[in-house]
């Protein structure tokens, strides 16, 4: 069904047609700074560096000022209600672009690699924000990159040039506010994701308290001496594409995020190479980063599902528990997820300055673990098991929203 409640393909005949323009026609595209802005050296305003910008809610989210006289030189200049586009790859085509809102002074400043736009009279600049969050126009948008690879930019002249149909002011407020209850919507489902994950914690707290004081005074155990075998894979030169159905993939560094586990996250393996079935991930392993930055190294997951073929790379070790460890692997999991734990791996990686952390298979052994009753871990796990179902239907819940929003954004700007 289309933004009108109409069959897909059939247009609202109740609303004329929105005349076509270009980006260029209908806002100021990079405007300079008036030079009777008012300011002083010591004036307050915003910056906003490309970190600050979310690729994920699309707004700027973290809020910093500074004085106008350390920023007016080097910087991009925006004003309140402007829209700021990230024209540098990859950060354009991960979604990095926000509307400037509650400026300090009402003036803002912020990296060189912005597009800036301001909407004229005839569009709302919430119109062209969600224009410029369509899928679509980032897809055009990277077929115009020029430099060189890693530092290429999304031309001026591409941007001015983009058509973009402009209803009536009316038709875009209804729209505009049709698109933000969507997009409201995606928010609330990814933050109730986010707050189910963080019962987690909480539950370990709860139950076991603080690995780092074990106010609880449970048995410290080496970890080496509850494990089998502590396996890792290799990572052969392979497609950087996902895996077709008959072939394998080979797992990413970044399929271990958050503490979780993402199979999506992978590479395929090319036919030349003979997958080793030993290296396989399976339904209930419990995985850990051996190798990444420092704020990552040792990030833990657990495997809850499988769709099998995918490979374990020689960056991620499989740990394997021995079955009178006396250890539930979800709360394993839990446990060196906890921030006192994931202190106590980083400590444990060795490097230097110009590589990786890494942890070795010895070192790991050595760190120790709090082992609580048996009975209490299998309670706990349950619990945790009731979140991973929860969890599961939010997950579902957040695709459909987001689903919604693409669905809504791209008839919203159908010509």
């Amino acid at each position: 069904m289309s933004i009108a409640g109409l069959p897909e393909g059939q247009r609202d005949s109740t609303h004329p047609p929105p005349r076509m323009a270009t980006l260029g026609e209908v806002c100021d595209i990079n405007p300079r700074l008036p030079k009777d802005h008012g300011l002083q050296e010591h004036s307050e305003v915003a910056f906003v560096p490309m970190a600050a910008v979310d690729e994920v809610s699309a707004t700027i989210a973290q809020r910093m000022a500074r004085p106008f006289g350390e920023v007016r030189k080097g910087y991009t200049p925006f004003a309140e209600g402007d829209v700021l586009f990230a024209k540098i790859t990859p950060c354009m085509e991960n979604g990095k672009v926000a509307i400037a809102r509650d400026l300090a002074g009402g003036r803002g400043f912020g990296s060189t690699e912005f597009h800036v736009l301001r909407a004229r009279e005839p569009v709302l600049p919430e119109w062209i924000y969600f224009f410029l969050r369509q899928q679509r126009f980032r897809n055009a948008a990277k077929r115009s990159l020029t430099g060189t690879a890693g530092q290429q930019r999304v031309p001026t002249a591409h941007m001015a040039a983009a058509a973009i149909p402009v209803p009536e002011l009316a038709r875009q407020r209804r729209l505009v506010d049709l698109l933000a209850c969507a997009d409201s919507m995606v928010r609330l489902r990814r933050r109730g994701r986010e707050l189910t994950e963080l019962m987690v914690p909480a539950l370990l707290d709860d139950m076991f308290g603080d690995p780092q004081s074990n106010p609880k005074a449970w048995p410290l155990v080496k970890l080496g001496e509850m494990l089998e075998g502590i396996d890792s894979g290799k990572s052969p030169r392979c497609h950087d594409r996902p895996k077709t159905e008959g072939e394998w993939g080979v797992l990413r560094l970044s399929a271990l995020k958050n503490a979780l586990y993402d199979e999506s996250d992978h590479k395929t393996l090319p036919e030349s190479e003979r997958p080793d079935p030993r290296n396989e991930v399976r339904t209930g392993d419990l995985l850990i980063s051996r190798k990444n930055t420092l704020e990552l190294v040792g990030t833990p997951a657990y495997v809850w599902e499988t769709r099998g073929r995918i490979l374990l790379p020689d960056l991620i070790f499989r740990l394997r528990l021995r079955p009178d460890a006396g250890v539930h692997p979800l709360y394993l999991w839990a446990l060196l997820r906890a921030p006192a734990m994931r202190r106590g791996l980083q400590l444990l990686a060795s490097g230097t300055a110009a590589s990786m952390p890494n942890i070795s298979k010895e070192r790991l052994r050595t760190l120790r673990v709090m082992v609580p009753a048996a009975h209490l871990q299998e309670a706990f796990a349950q619990r945790i098991a009731a979140l991973h179902a929860i969890a599961l239907q939010q997950d579902a819940a957040l695709a459909h929203a987001k689903k919604t929003f693409a669905a809504l954004l791209a008839r919203a700007f159908e010509a």
